[in-house]
């Protein structure tokens, strides 16, 4: 019976502490939405590995707070034992999505070799950037990419995009226009999918372009160096 009553007690002390530290989260949360206005939403409030810091988070972005809600601050946690970044990991976390989410119908498909590794790249086809990678993925062999237009750059964006997924082969008039500079000047008044993919970018935080995805829902925002690309796809052997 003792044990029994020790038992429930300390299932009734976890269940205190635990509402008494949601509280208290949900309290730092109230107080510095206060504080920054209605420009800005705070997510959420989490303790912070560190003791006495919580991690609040900001749209994408996150920040650290001390108990009271007073101060705000931006920057890197790195564990000293480990060298571990523990700002950079949490970042590449709430980053992630699941590659079951991509729906391939709204994205055109090019592949290279046997296809088997596999890529998602969400882009516009005025992107600067967009472009210089897509110079660089020639290198790669043995993929398949699974192209997402996102027209956000510019009217012309979404005219170039509409072109080019109406166009024949979409892949291949993407190519021809990204990497050798061969306007596309088919007809435009096809279904399209680009209403979709841009409401996808907005739920998933998606705000610029390049942004890739691998198949463990991994994110690399810019135009990725091929060495990083291939050194991802390695550790997802």
């Amino acid at each position: 019976m003792i044990k029994f009553l020790s038992a429930v007690l300390i299932c009734v002390g976890l269940i205190c502490s635990t509402s008494v530290q949601a509280q208290a989260e949900q309290q730092i949360k109230v107080d510095i939405q206060k504080k920054l206005g209605t420009t800005v939403k705070v997510k959420s409030v989490h303790p912070a590995p560190i003791s006495g810091l919580y991690e609040v988070l900001v749209g994408n972005d996150i920040f650290y707070t001390d108990a009271s809600g007073k101060y705000l601050f931006q920057g890197e946690i790195i564990e000293l034992a480990t060298g571990k970044n523990i700002t950079e990991q949490r970042q590449n976390d709430l980053n992630r999505i699941k590659w079951s989410d991509l729906n391939q119908s709204n994205a055109f498909k090019t592949v290279r070799g046997n296809g088997s590794r596999q890529l998602a790249i969400f882009s516009d086809p005025n992107c600067g950037y967009c472009k210089r990678l897509e110079k660089s993925l020639q290198q790669l062999d043995n993929i398949t990419i699974y192209t997402y237009l996102i027209p956000i750059l510019s009217p012309d964006s979404a005219q170039k995009a509409k072109q080019i997924w109406c166009s024949a082969d979409p892949s291949k008039t993407y190519i021809d226009w990204m990497v050798n500079g061969v306007t596309p000047n088919g007809k435009s008044d096809c279904t399209t999918p680009l209403d979709k993919n841009l409401a996808f970018a907005k739920t998933y935080g998606i705000t610029g372009t390049p942004t890739l995805f691998f198949i463990d829902g991994s994110r690399f925002p810019g135009a990725v160096q091929i060495t990083d690309i291939e050194k991802k796809f390695g550790s997802l052997k």
